[in-house]
């Protein structure tokens, strides 16, 4: 195992997790920035987040402010008694024309940017939408503002935001399931059924 990247160095105690499951997720549709918030299967996956989160003694809890992360926050934020603060860098990827559109249909429309968007390929952007490096750049940017105060800190995000941050940190994940916990320093532990993103 080879020298770690400098920004894993720069995360150290930084915790990410991923918001409990909508509608959205479970019927496989783009929901982008749009204010979808949980399902009942969301809400309960938030509340056993919320239970595995308070055995790691958090000093803070930030959160992306779309509703699906806010109302996951909220349950982890009462169980660990923490306000939940908001940065609009942690949402999830603008997906332009996609938007609230169904990923099989999506995919028989544009295949090859459906399989980009997949492989979460750095270069693809949605149509009309924002690109996976501007996303990578600016939620690392926020990670990094955030690893500077408090440690350790959990971090309620979004699927695609975790996977590019991980795939920056030199660990590309190929899933993350809803209210997965992972640690950007080392091993990841997860809960909840596993939609592909």
């Amino acid at each position: 195992m080879g020298p770690r990247p400098p920004e894993s160095t720069r995360l150290e105690e930084v915790f990410l997790a991923r918001h409990g499951e909508t509608d959205y997720n479970a019927t496989r549709r783009f929901q982008g920035l749009l204010p979808v918030p949980l399902n009942a299967t969301g809400r309960a996956q938030a509340q056993q987040l919320a239970r595995r989160a308070a055995e790691h003694g958090f000093a803070a809890l930030w959160t992306s402010p779309l509703v699906r992360a806010r109302e996951t926050a909220a349950i982890v934020a009462a169980a660990l008694r923490l306000p939940a603060c908001e940065d609009r860098r942690l949402v999830e990827t603008d997906t332009g024309e996609w938007t609230d559109r169904y990923f099989d249909e999506v995919s028989a429309v544009d295949p090859e940017g459906f399989a980009a968007f997949v492989r979460a390929d750095p270069d693809f952007a949605f149509p009309d939408g924002e690109s996976f490096r501007q996303q990578t750049a600016r939620v690392m940017a926020a990670l990094e503002e955030i690893a500077a105060g408090p440690r350790p800190v959990l971090v309620v995000t979004h699927g695609m935001a975790i996977r590019l941050v991980f795939a920056a940190l030199g660990r590309p994940l190929e899933r993350v399931p809803n209210a997965a916990l992972l640690n950007c320093d080392g091993a990841a532990s997860s809960s909840g059924r596993a939609p592909d993103f």
